[in-house]
């Protein structure tokens, strides 16, 4: 399974990872070329060598009519967040910039834009669904209905940039899985038209609910919003590094320096096992019939439960009971605290996560002497296990009176 890892110990922002991205392509000229032919209205991207604290990566540039937004010490990360909130332009620069001409975009606008772009559909979908998390997010801080929202033009088409180049080099990197680390929103305060907000910023906090992040001693705002959304839209998970043969690594370089080197890493490879965190929800019961309990399993079953399991225990006062253990993922864990309040008679729920481990799942169809039977394979771990499907060979033995080690000895015999 191909995997890109990225590493966000430095927060990150939308030019941070179309660097890092751009690092882990064949030919950066071709991706170049191909954002650039897209007419931006005022745009165009370029890319130079960049080093900090001694590492070696590449640093994304934004032109807009031909000037590139300037920085200084006041702040991590650059020119997308200025322009990109209804009227409250994040000042990464520490002074707002005044040179450009203050018209705005709707969502409306965005759309007609990247609806005209040369791209495929999906990259299209990508970008316009990066842009909707933002605008939720800013409408969300500012009270105020997403069709209300609107966009500094120049920063409109800056941070349409940084977001195309993201979708597009996604598509062409085309990993099965993204995985993100906890990421680094940095701390203090920025400064902003409607006055000083602490970091990380409303909308940015907005974006990134439900995503693991954490301040540093740093005293910036490492994450923008435009990072926090291709983020939030694009991972399939956020945690540690997965166990993976790395293939690749992108360096995608800020405009600032600190102590610490300001870059987005991204890794790139190949894992053949599978990992993913769940949920177990535990909850003694001593007054709950059996009836009700499996009732209850099979409303949790198909709820989407990965298993779900009772254990006999004992309970105050010497009584009968048992542990009910419901497993989930992450992302059904709200639904399924719910379930087990509405079917037990629980007061409480004990929550676990747990790292969970599986071997990689594939079927094939074969030709039997009874027909085609589904066999499943498992593999991974320096294992492979080979089963055929109950269903199948079951049916198979019913119809010809055998018993189902007969009908496997048989499959096995004619292979």
């Amino acid at each position: 399974m191909e995997i890109i890892y990225f590493d966000c110990g430095m927060g990150a922002a939308g030019d941070m990872l179309a660097a890092a991205l751009l690092e882990l392509v064949p030919d950066k000229n071709k991706v170049i070329d191909k954002i650039n032919s897209l007419n931006i209205p005022g745009i165009n991207v370029s890319y130079k060598p960049s080093q900090k604290c001694g590492i070696t990566g590449t640093e994304f540039s934004v032109k807009i009519y031909g000037t590139e937004e300037q920085t200084d010490n006041s702040s991590a990360h650059s020119h997308e967040q200025e322009h990109i909130h209804m009227h409250c332009n994040h000042v990464h620069d520490g002074k707002a910039n005044h040179n450009h001409v203050h018209s705005h975009t709707s969502l409306h606008d965005i759309n007609q834009i990247v609806n005209g772009m040369a791209l495929p559909q999906k990259v299209k979908n990508d970008i316009i669904e990066v842009y909707m998390l933002i605008a939720e997010a800013e409408s969300a801080a500012h009270g105020v209905p997403i069709t209300e929202i609107h966009f500094h033009e120049v920063g409109t088409m800056d941070a349409i940039a940084d977001i195309t180049s993201v979708c597009i080099l996604i598509n062409e990197i085309s990993p099965e899985q993204i995985i993100v680390s906890p990421i680094n929103v940095g701390s203090g305060h920025v400064h902003c038209a409607h006055g000083i907000l602490p970091v990380p910023a409303p909308a940015t906090a907005n974006i990134l609910k439900n995503v693991p992040i954490y301040s540093s001693k740093i005293s910036s705002e490492l994450c923008t919003p435009t990072g926090a959304a291709l983020l939030k839209h694009f991972a399939t998970s956020f945690g540690n590094m997965p166990v993976m043969r790395t293939e690749a690594i992108g360096c995608g370089m800020g405009k600032k320096d600190f102590d610490t080197a300001n870059c987005v890493r991204a890794f790139v490879g190949k894992t053949e096992h599978e990992e993913e965190s769940v949920v177990q929800l535990s909850c003694n019961l001593d007054d709950i019939t059996p009836e009700a309990i499996g009732f209850a399993s099979e409303r949790f079953f198909e709820a989407g439960a990965l298993d779900v399991y009772t254990v006999p225990a004992e309970m105050k006062k010497s009584r009968p009971g048992i542990l009910l253990n419901v497993i989930c993922s992450m992302s059904e864990r709200d639904r399924m605290i719910e379930l087990i309040f509405k079917h037990t008679t629980t007061l409480g729920i004990r929550e676990n996560i747990k790292k969970r481990y599986t071997l990689a799942r594939d079927i094939k169809t074969i030709m039997t002497p009874y027909g085609e039977i589904r066999q499943k394979i498992s593999s991974g771990y320096g294992t492979v296990r080979k089963k055929y499907e109950y269903e199948d060979i079951s049916k198979a033995a019913k119809e010809n009176n055998v018993s189902l080690n007969d009908i496997i000895y048989n499959i096995e015999s004619n292979k």
